[in-house]
């Protein structure tokens, strides 16, 4: 009896695969290709490797110089971008010029805005010792020209012409006093008049017994007297005055004369700059009209009752070197590694003096733009992002093209003090952002200015190529890692191990890693394993031993799985066979510790309405992906046997004892395998573990992690004992992922344990019961005693039942309209 199916795919089923060959299942490096014996015979490595594409990509992002073009190294931490950019931009800066030197002067005239001034690289520091030598030197021959004889005699002398004129006018008052009979008496209080008789003065009760005539006489002639004295003293104010001016004139000319003699030398210095000269004169004009505060060394003020002294520091006349390049040799090239806002643009300190916060321009203190300008800003793109408000004042540099000092109070509005405001400084420089590639994404997605401002990608690759040459490349990348981390060499042996270790790492037999931190760390803990074996030169042994012990570090979890399966708390079968039963493989990741179990999948079917129910959905633990994967089943199940019908069976699947979420496709051949195993109620072997995705066709397609799903499965197959019959069924395409550990390619040698390469669901079922698939002829119709033929007539079975069914409710309407 044939039963008819329509068969929309590619049916294996003639062709079973055999199980893969040794060779197939770890492609090792041989160690006989190299002409070394150990890497401190090679060279080291003076280029990256597998970098091409991102190396040339920052090769023209640094070389281009327009707008916009900063650059964004995208990939995963530990490819070594950093170390890379960084050593092409030490290389490339060298030969282009040195950034000038930035500082701060002080505005006399406005000091909230203190002047922004470039010099030549150096004679920043230059200026600013100029500056120090000066002050220290003023600070003492200002005090010592003030106390010299010839200042005292100056200052003397205008004293004694103040005294002579103030005694010059009060002599001729008193000389026309006398000629009237009064005398011009000085008192503590001032001056007064008295009237005389015989040059002496009348006492006051004798003057009360003169004549009223002779009074009123005296009190005209003293009232003319004392408006002359008045006259007199209003002047004395101005003569004061003039003294003071001619005072003050006196210590100008006499600063200036040493000002002048020690301004020289900076002024020749910086003959050549026309804004230093202008400071210059400035400060010269400052210092002189502030002459006194040389003279004064410290000024003491009583708060409270507290005597507070102050010493004087001069930091008007100071050079606030902000950026300079120093002794380094071309561009800047500067990494930040605490990227706030304040370590990016620059701020502005405070110190408390009196319990009050102050500041000037010498507190003004960089920030990595300003150590940068000219050069290069190295930034890590998450810790930049971390940061409130940095991102913001970075795009902002940037775009403006300059770099502004701003207070975030001020800037938003919360705190009203008044700040400096310091003149802004041109900004030239090359931004390099290094972050993962999801941060670029979400950038360029979300932050309309990102791309307007980072046009140049440079993409790490995670692989390379696994050949000949690259195993050759890769053996001198060790030899550069061992000489720059001082670290025992490797002999061939070991070598070949690392290239095998890389290839597993990246889960491809034809790709090499380009994780140059793991291989870093795989080099120096077998290093370490050597030199505890006292040996001289790092071998196989000691690089397995390392990968052993990174292993068992972090296998806890693992092991505690497993053994829950030996003691039967997880229900894994790997003998016997079961019909809509088998052994699925799921992959988990801890960090970077990636390991698979076994899992069961089971599925029922019964008459129903066509519906797949996906209990993980059901239930919400299961992804976008596996839902897809399980419609994909029901599309794969109607195409095939009920194209002309309808398919009136209705199925259920799980992941028994699944706790967690599960998503991806792996799975969906296994899971379509079961289904298949109970329509046809043909039971699946146990003692075999299936993964693979499959479309609608039924064609078996690639899935991560194969090396670790076969592995799970061995592990617990060889802790229960190994048989003959126990192996894996993987997709064909994944056999080029294959570099399985030494043991189960020892055991697949000795005929223990088996790796299948599928193509199709057919050729998977067929090896799971044990029966033929079963090809459609050219009428559609399944041979009999095979999978596909129990299956086309459960559908058929079911499809009767369904229209029994549904034939059932006419016949009860007749018998009623007869009995009627």
């Amino acid at each position: 009896m044939a039963i008819t199916g329509i068969d929309r795919g590619t049916s294996n089923s003639a062709s079973l695969p055999f199980a893969l060959t040794p060779q197939q299942l770890h492609h090792a490096c041989d160690p006989e290709q190299f002409q070394f014996q150990t890497t401190a015979e090679l060279e080291e490595l003076g280029e990256v490797i597998g970098q091409m594409r991102a190396l040339d990509a920052v090769r023209f992002g640094a070389g281009i110089r327009h707008d916009g073009y900063n650059i964004y190294v995208l990939g995963p931490s530990g490819m070594g971008k950093r170390s890379m950019v960084g050593r092409f931009l030490a290389e490339k800066s060298l030969s282009e010029p040195e950034p000038e030197d930035w500082c701060y002067l002080n505005n006399f005239d406005h000091p909230h805005m203190p002047q922004a001034v470039h010099l030549p690289t150096g004679r920043g520091a230059e200026l600013r010792t100029h500056m120090e030598k000066l002050v220290d030197y003023l600070h003492s021959a200002i005090p010592a020209l003030f106390e010299s004889d010839e200042y005292r005699a100056k200052a003397s002398a205008i004293q004694e012409e103040f005294n002579s004129r103030q005694e010059e006018a009060f002599k001729e008052l008193g000389e026309e006093a006398v000629k009237q009979h009064v005398v011009l008496i000085r008192t503590p209080g001032g001056f007064a008049f008295a009237p005389t008789r015989n040059q002496e003065a009348i006492p006051p009760d004798e003057y009360a017994k003169l004549p009223q005539e002779e009074r009123d006489s005296i009190s005209g002639v003293i009232a003319s007297l004392q408006t002359q004295l008045e006259k007199i003293l209003s002047h004395i104010p101005q003569w004061w005055k003039e003294r003071s001016e001619r005072v003050t004139q006196l210590n100008q000319e006499t600063t200036l004369s040493v000002v002048k003699h020690v301004m020289a030398e900076p002024r020749a210095h910086f003959a050549d700059h026309p804004v230093i000269q202008q400071y210059l004169d400035r400060v010269q004009q400052d210092i002189v009209e502030n002459a006194d505060d040389f003279r004064k060394d410290e000024e003491t003020a009583d708060l409270s009752g507290l005597t507070i002294v102050a010493r004087k520091t001069f930091h008007r006349y100071q050079v606030n070197v902000l950026a300079t390049n120093g002794k380094r040799a071309g561009a800047p090239i500067v990494s930040e590694d605490n990227p706030t806002y304040s370590n990016l643009v620059g701020r502005v300190e405070h110190v408390a003096q009196l319990g009050a916060l102050v500041t000037d321009f010498t507190l003004i203190k960089p920030g990595a733009l300003h150590k940068a300008n000219g050069g290069y800003l190295l930034l890590d793109v998450r810790k930049v992002l971390m940061q409130p408000f940095a991102w913001d004042g970075l795009k902002r540099a940037v775009q403006a093209r300059e770099i502004r000092i701003e207070s975030l109070g001020q800037m938003y509005s919360l705190v009203s003090t008044v700040s400096l405001e310091p003149e802004p400084i041109p900004l030239n420089i090359k931004i390099v952002l290094f972050g993962d590639r999801i941060f670029y994404y979400l950038l360029q997605q979300y932050d309309p200015d990102f791309s307007e401002l980072f046009k140049v990608a440079a993409d790490f690759e995670d692989r390379m190529e696994r050949s000949a040459d690259t195993h050759l490349l890769y053996a001198r990348l060790m030899a550069t890692l061992c000489e720059r981390e001082k670290l025992l060499a490797l002999d061939r042996s070991a070598v070949a191990r690392v290239i095998e270790r890389s290839a597993r790492l990246v889960g491809d037999a034809q790709r090499l890693s380009t994780h140059m931190r793991e291989i870093a760390d795989l080099l120096q803990e077998s290093d370490y394993w050597a030199r505890q074996a006292g040996e001289p030169v790092v071998t196989t042994v000691h690089v397995q031993q390392a990968i052993d012990a990174q292993i068992r570090r972090q296998d806890r979890l693992r092991a505690q799985l497993q053994e829950a399966i030996l003691r039967g708390t997880l229900l894994i079968d790997t003998e016997g066979a079961v019909i809509g039963q088998i052994n699925g493989l799921s992959v988990l990741q801890l960090g970077d510790f990636a390991f698979a179990q076994p899992i069961r999948i089971t599925a029922t079917t019964r008459f129903g309405d066509g519906d797949m129910v996906n209990i993980e959905r059901e239930v919400k633990l299961s992804g976008a992906i596996h839902s897809k994967g399980v419609l994909i089943l029901s599309a794969f199940l109607a195409t095939r046997y009920a194209q002309d019908q309808p398919l009136a069976l209705s199925a259920s699947l799980v992941f028994e004892q699944s706790y967690g979420q599960v998503d991806g496709d792996s799975a969906s051949l296994a899971e379509l395998c079961a289904l298949l195993s109970n329509l046809a109620k043909a039971p699946i072997r146990q003692s075999l573990a299936v993964t693979g995705s499959v479309n609608q066709l039924g064609q078996v397609q690639a899935i991560g992690g194969v090396n670790e799903k076969i592995e799970g499965f061995y592990d617990i197959c060889a802790a229960r004992g190994l048989s003959a019959g126990q192996g894996v069924l993987i997709p064909s395409s994944n056999v080029k992922h294959l570099m399985l550990r030494r043991d189960v390619v020892a055991a697949a040698e000795a005929g223990t344990f088996h790796i299948y390469a599928v193509d199709h669901v057919d050729q998977a079922i067929a090896l799971l019961t044990d029966l033929p698939a079963g090809e459609a002829d050219a009428q559609g119709q399944y041979p009999e005693d095979t999978v596909n033929h129990r299956i086309a007539a459960r559908v058929a079975e079911l499809t009767a039942l369904r229209k029994a069914f549904a034939r059932q409710p006419e016949k009860t309407m007749a018998s009623s309209t007869q009995q009627e």
